[in-house]
């Protein structure tokens, strides 16, 4: 067990003890990583057992990882089955486009030695949590489309976990148990033990515990209001928090105060667009409260404008902005419009049950629902898209079809179709806020940095707290490959090092 100290003990009896600070997908695999390794592991989770799990509860539960085609998915998926193998065109993702794609998003600011890191490691990690009872499954509802027959597979992500977030988490947490980690729920960090050259334990719920070593794994600082205004800037306080209400940036805080050198883009973040209707904190019981399928209609503010190219590229790369987006327009909010075509191809996301949804028969009857809008400028606007589309390209969601409108102050680049076939649906959008993108740097062995660039001794680093992977856009899916790669990398050279 890890022992209670007073102040001014020693920590002479090593008993190769771990902490692992936070429990999301990170946390859970540091934690197996490190009691594989022969370690005695402790988790300390703020939350309380029935709201645990962190942001990772709150996913969809996509990895985007390398893969060299139908042999690697087969790998991940050994239930595969051969009728699923023949109808699915899955496409690679290899090496390159993974690490081009993080540069690409972060305008090539990202951590060169992490991405690196993180493309080389995704898939033998799936791999390893697959042995440890993470069951994955194509991603056959979100990330495919039917096109002659086929699922075929776009945007580079192909690979979700049996059950979302939740099912991944409970998955890690089994395996956990079953290694002999302690898991105790309702513990809050808010300092560490140490100072800029080594770290001896943590102070939770105002007690002093001791460790050999530390694993950071608490997230981010999107559930802080305080801090969003603060670093990300005026308006962020209107956010809604798309997931754990526990990730409030103490835990970085903790590091900051001992000397942990901060890294990455403090002004940005993960947010997306979110249904308007819902409340101000993640809630595990109504998930998918997310709207990420833009690609396949129009997005309108509330003067009844468009204000950015919905088709510009796969939703995979420009979802994560999109909250940002809208949260700059006229009070905050949208409209997302579809009508019958594309409702007919949208996934579950956007049948959340008491979602903002609005429907009618006539653009006419939608317009008089949508409160607040600029009713004629929203009429014209769909009739100026509407006649702008080239409907002599034909629509192919699963590539960038180059389907596109010409002539319009802002044209949609692809996947353009004349909002034409009733009934015509509006879902009402704000921001959600799903991450931050600042936080602590860390090193290959995901070592926690100091302020003098040397690794603090006994404390690691993994997950959302990790800064320098994320700049201005992020490509879906690799949140949690990044947690999991760097979950896994720190529990175990934490455990050798003990």
């Amino acid at each position: 067990m890890i022992a209670i100290i007073d102040k001014g003990d020693t920590l002479s009896n090593k008993q190769q003890n771990i902490l692992v600070v936070g429990a999301g997908n990170a946390a859970l695999c540091a934690a197996i990583s490190a009691a594989e390794n022969g370690a005695n592991v402790t988790i300390l989770e703020r939350a309380p057992r029935a709201a645990r799990g962190g942001n990772s509860a709150f996913t969809g539960g996509c990895f985007r990882t390398v893969y060299h085609g139908a042999e690697d998915i087969a790998r991940l998926v050994p239930d595969l089955s051969s009728t699923e193998m023949e109808i699915s065109d899955f496409g690679r993702y290899d090496d390159e486009s993974f690490y081009l794609d993080l540069c690409r998003l972060s305008g090539y600011r990202a951590d060169p030695v992490l991405i690196e890191l993180l493309v080389g490691e995704s898939l033998a990690t799936l791999l390893w949590m697959r042995d440890h009872g993470v069951r994955f499954l194509p991603a056959f509802g979100r990330q495919s489309f039917k096109v002659d027959g086929r699922n075929v597979f776009w945007g580079g992500l192909t690979i979700e976990t049996a059950g979302g977030g939740m099912g991944l988490v409970d998955a890690l947490f089994r395996r956990a148990e079953t290694l002999g980690v302690d898991i105790r729920y309702d513990s809050k960090v808010d300092g560490l033990l140490g100072d800029r050259h080594a770290v001896r334990g943590v102070i939770v719920n105002g007690e002093e515990l001791a460790a050999d070593a530390v694993i950071l794994a608490a997230g981010g600082f999107h559930a802080n209001t305080e801090a969003r205004v603060r670093y990300l800037g005026a308006g962020w306080d209107l956010a809604k928090v798309r997931g754990s209400r526990y990730n409030t940036g103490n835990v970085i805080q903790a590091a900051l105060d001992i000397g942990a050198r901060s890294h990455g883009n403090w002004s940005g973040c993960h947010s997306v667009f979110f249904d308007a209707g819902a409340a101000d904190f993640g809630d595990l019981a109504i998930l998918n409260q997310q709207k990420n399928y833009f690609t396949l209609g129009m997005v309108v503010n509330i003067n009844g404008q468009r204000f950015f190219d919905e088709g510009s590229d796969f939703r995979n790369y420009t979802y994560s902005k999109m909250g940002a987006a809208i949260l700059q327009q006229p009070g905050g909010m949208g409209w997302q419009i579809f009508d019958a075509k594309a409702m007919a191809i949208l996934p579950d996301e956007y049948r959340t049950p008491r979602a903002a949804r609005f429907e009618a028969p006539t653009l006419e009857a939608l317009a008089d629902k949508l409160e607040g809008i600029d009713r004629d400028a929203f009429l014209a606007t769909v009739a100026s898209f509407n006649a702008a589309v080239d409907e002599a390209v034909p629509f192919n969601p699963a590539v960038l079809d180059g389907r596109a409108t010409h002539g319009l102050a802002i044209n949609k680049s692809n996947w353009a179709r004349a909002l034409s076939e009733p009934p015509f649906v509006a879902y009402q959008v704000t921001c959600g806020i799903t991450l931050t993108y600042g936080g602590l740097a860390i090193d290959e062995e995901a070592r926690v940095q100091n302020e003098e660039g040397t690794p603090i001794a006994g404390l690691y680093a993994a997950g959302e707290l990790v800064g320098g992977l994320y700049y201005d856009r992020y490509p879906g899916g690799a949140g949690l490959t990044s947690g999991s790669v760097f979950g896994r990398i720190a529990g175990r050279h934490a455990a050798g090092a003990a």
